[in-house]
């Protein structure tokens, strides 16, 4: 696997380009903005975009998927559960987006699902609470989770925000994201990477809930 980490947007949104080494097939994770970072970091894998995934549909997280989908032609998925929220946000995130053109999905994605990019097995895993229907991208060939705002190095994703659930982000991190193995690397929405290993073990908010396995 082939990967790139973007710092993009006015909040530092971690923005993933990923691709098959083979095949050179790619997906991107979250186009937050600045596309043209994003046009790059693909041009330099010599790579070709097959699908623009969204771990959720806040703000930060899009605000260049629509300039992307038009540039490459490749599709645009999100969380099922979230496909309306992304068409028509809430009046705070449409604040953010002023400007920008609306966006929609032209997929939905289920729990469990698993998408196919080259050689690239990706899983779907449903991780919501700090949005509604938020998603998280797990390659377990690769031993790898990109969680969004699920779980962070130290911390867990806000849920003071319209539609989070603090109770339910909590049972996202316990059943789905600390039922992954201890050696699987977090690519989280902002901030550093971690393992699961390391934030069971020490994340202030979230170590203390136990495993499922």
């Amino acid at each position: 696997m082939l990967l790139k980490t973007l710092n993009v947007g006015r909040i530092h949104t971690n923005c993933y380009v990923l691709a098959c080494e083979r095949t050179r097939e790619a997906l991107v994770i979250d186009p937050g903005d600045d596309l043209m970072l994003i046009q790059d970091a693909l041009a330099a894998f010599d790579a070709r975009l097959t699908l623009i995934a969204l771990t959720h549909y806040h703000f930060d997280h899009v605000l260049a998927a629509e300039a992307l989908r038009q540039a490459t032609g490749a599709p645009v998925a999100i969380g099922s559960a979230e496909l309306d929220l992304l068409a028509a946000p809430p009046a705070l995130f449409r604040f953010f987006r002023e400007g920008r053109q609306s966006l929609t999905a032209d997929r939905g994605l289920r729990d469990k699902e698993v998408l196919q990019v080259g050689d690239l097995r990706v899983t779907v895993l449903a991780t919501p609470g700090h949005s509604p229907g938020g998603v998280s991208f797990w390659l377990p060939d690769e031993r790898v989770v990109f969680c969004g705002d699920a779980l962070f190095r130290g911390g867990v994703g806000r849920t003071d925000l319209p539609g989070s659930d603090a109770a339910l982000l909590l049972r996202s991190i316990r059943e789905r994201l600390f039922d992954l193995p201890d050696d699987t690397v977090v690519y989280p929405g902002h901030g550093p990477s971690t393992s699961i290993g390391h934030e069971r073990r020490t994340n202030p908010w979230a170590a203390s809930i136990p495993s499922q396995r």
